[in-house]
C-alpha cells in the first residue's frame, strides 16, 4: 500500500482508506473486529458522518483505544453555525476523543447552500471555532458536483475535498482533481464501487488508485473486506495498466450522471443509481448488491413509461444541471425485468 503527505499536513496516510457508513448494518463484533483488522494492516485514515446512524459511537467503542494510529475525519451536514457547533461537540463525544483531524461540511451541491453555510452565522464559523479551540485540525467540503466543488475551493477556505470517483464516474479529473493539486489540499475519493455497483472489485479499487488522489475511502464491513480492497493495492498500476482503466471509466462515464440528485423523481424512482449502474449492468453485470436494488426498486422503475405528467416532458429531466435523458435509460432499465 502506498503512503503519501496529506496535502500541506504533516500526515502521511496509506491510499486505502476506511469508510464507516456501512458499519451500522452489521454486528457490533463484526465492525470492532474489521476497525482493529485495517489498523493492524497500514489502514491509518478512517472516515465517518454525524448521519452516518451510529457510525461515529461504534468508532469510538472500537479504536478509540488506538487514537494515535489514525487519522480521524468526520463530517457535518449542518448550514447554520449553531447546528454545526452542537453536532461538532455531539461528534467528538461519539467517538471519545478531544479532536478530529478533519472536519467536512458536507453533501454541498446547491450555490444557495454554499452561501448559507460560508455567511456569517453559517457553518464555516463553527468549523472556524472548532480549529482555533483545538478539537479541528483542518476543514474539508464534500459533494457531488465536481465543477461548483472547483469553484467552491479556489478561494482557498479549505484543506481538503472529498468527490466522487470510479470508472463509472470519473468527472472530477476535469477541473477538480486540477484544482486542488494546485492548491495542495487533501484529494479523498469515495466510492470506488459506486455504492455497490461496480465491478470487477479488484479493477474498480484500482482506478481511483492510479489517479492523482491521497486516498481513497473504501465502505468496507468485514475483515474480508478489507483484506480484498487491501489485495488489490499492494501492486503499483503500470502505464498499460492505466491506460486501459481510463478508456474504461470513458466507457462505462458515458452516461454522464454525477449523482448530485437535483432530480426528484415523483414516483420515487433512485434516478442516479439506475443512470450510473446503466453502463456497469451492460458490460459487466451487477454486485448483489446491485441486483438486489434493482429487484427492490422494480415497480418503481416499470412504472416510468406510465406516469402521466411526465409522458410529454419528464419533470425529471427539467431539473437536471446536465440535461441527461433520463427517461430513456430508466425505460431501457425496465426491460431488464422482461
Amino acid at each position: 500500500m502506498r503512503y503519501s503527505r496529506l496535502g500541506k499536513s504533516e500526515y502521511q496516510v496509506s491510499s486505502l482508506g476506511f469508510g464507516a457508513m456501512n458499519l451500522p448494518g452489521v454486528s457490533f463484533e463484526q465492525a470492532k473486529e474489521a476497525l482493529n483488522f485495517a489498523l493492524d494492516h497500514g489502514i491509518n485514515y478512517i472516515d465517518t458522518a454525524a448521519g452516518y446512524r451510529n457510525s461515529e459511537e461504534i468508532i469510538g467503542d472500537s479504536i478509540s483505544h488506538r487514537r494515535k494510529e489514525y487519522f480521524l475525519a468526520t463530517k457535518t451536514n449542518k448550514r447554520d453555525y449553531a447546528s454545526a457547533k452542537e453536532e461538532i461537540e455531539r461528534s467528538l463525544t461519539r467517538m471519545k476523543t478531544d479532536h478530529v483531524d478533519l472536519l467536512q461540511i458536507h453533501y454541498v451541491n446547491y450555490v444557495n447552500e454554499y452561501k448559507q453555510l460560508m455567511d456569517d452565522g453559517g457553518a464555516y464559523q463553527a468549523a472556524l471555532e472548532a480549529q482555533r479551540e483545538g478539537k479541528v485540525r483542518f476543514i474539508g467540503i464534500t459533494g457531488h458536483r465536481p465543477e461548483l466543488l472547483a469553484k467552491w475551493i479556489s478561494k482557498g477556505q479549505f484543506d481538503q475535498v472529498l468527490f466522487h470517483l470510479n470508472l463509472a464516474q470519473p468527472f472530477a479529473l476535469n477541473e477538480l482533481i486540477p484544482q486542488a493539486t494546485e492548491l495542495d489540499m487533501m484529494k479523498i475519493a469515495m466510492k470506488p464501487l459506486s455504492g455497490g455497483f461496480i465491478q470487477p472489485v479488484e479493477r474498480a479499487i484500482r482506478y481511483p488508485f492510479s489517479q492523482d488522489v491521497h486516498v481513497t475511502i473504501s465502505g468496507m464491513v468485514s475483515v474480508k473486506e478489507v483484506q480484498e480492497n487491501l489485495a488489490a493495492q499492494e501492486q503499483d498500476v503500470g502505464a498499460d495498466e492505466r491506460r486501459e482503466l481510463e478508456e474504461l471509466a470513458l466507457e462505462l462515464g458515458g452516461h454522464d450522471c454525477r449523482r448530485c440528485n437535483y432530480c426528484s423523481c415523483p414516483i420515487e424512482i433512485p434516478i442516479p443509481d439506475v443512470m450510473i449502474s446503466s453502463k456497469v449492468r451492460d458490460k459487466f453485470g451487477l454486485l448483489p448488491k446491485g441486483n438486489g436494488f434493482f429487484d427492490k426498486h422494480r415497480d418503481k422503475i416499470i412504472s416510468c413509461a406510465d406516469h402521466e405528467p411526465c409522458k410529454e416532458k419528464p419533470l425529471c429531466e427539467q431539473k437536471c444541471p446536465y440535461h441527461l435523458p433520463m427517461q430513456s435509460v430508466i425505460k431501457k432499465a425496465a426491460g431488464y425485468y422482461a
